[in-house]
């Protein structure tokens, strides 16, 4: 299946969450075995070659980053929200629309100085991914470069990225 293809099967479900907006479900595309596979192969190639980790934010973004890390011979670290891990390296705050948010690093994990490309499912307004790149910063890694399925243009995802290389397969 051809990538173009692929991005076809993502779903759009109006006034979800919320009436006025267009939510862009990407579960068809995660259950369709050639788009996920053509997805996750354009989605590798995005990553640079001298990367050492992979780091997936949760949630969807683990699926895309472990398919993207076997492809590529890569590991891949969880960035999770609060309570699920048993040992804590690093956590940060960032905002959210409503209220705020925190994400946390495994410990022992991240080696310093690692070069770590950020995954996740759709770029909207960048606090989330950002957040990332800042907490695997703050642990001492180096981000090289964040790799999406789906950036919406609307929103100023990019802008808050603070100049960081963005790889998105469709921008809409």
């Amino acid at each position: 299946m051809d990538l173009d293809a692929a991005l076809g099967l993502i779903a759009e479900v109006p006034d979800f969450p919320s009436p006025g907006v267009v939510f862009r479900d990407l579960s068809p595309l995660f259950a369709h075995g050639e788009g996920f596979q053509a997805v996750a192969d354009a989605l590798a190639a995005t990553v640079d070659p001298d990367v050492d980790l992979l780091a997936a934010v949760e949630a969807r973004g683990f699926m895309l980053a472990a398919a993207i890390g076997y492809a590529r011979g890569l590991g891949v670290v969880l960035v999770r929200k609060p309570g699920k891990l048993p040992a804590v390296a690093g956590r940060v705050d960032y905002a959210l629309e409503y209220g705020t948010a925190t994400l946390e690093l495994p410990d022992n994990v991240v080696a310093p100085a690692a070069r770590v490309a950020v995954v996740d499912d759709v770029l909207a307004t960048g606090g989330t991914v950002n957040a990332a790149c800042r907490l695997l910063e703050k642990t001492g890694a180096v981000v090289t470069g964040v790799s999406v399925v789906l950036e919406l243009a609307a929103l100023p995802g990019r802008e808050a990225l603070d100049g960081r290389k963005v790889h998105s397969l469709q921008v809409v």
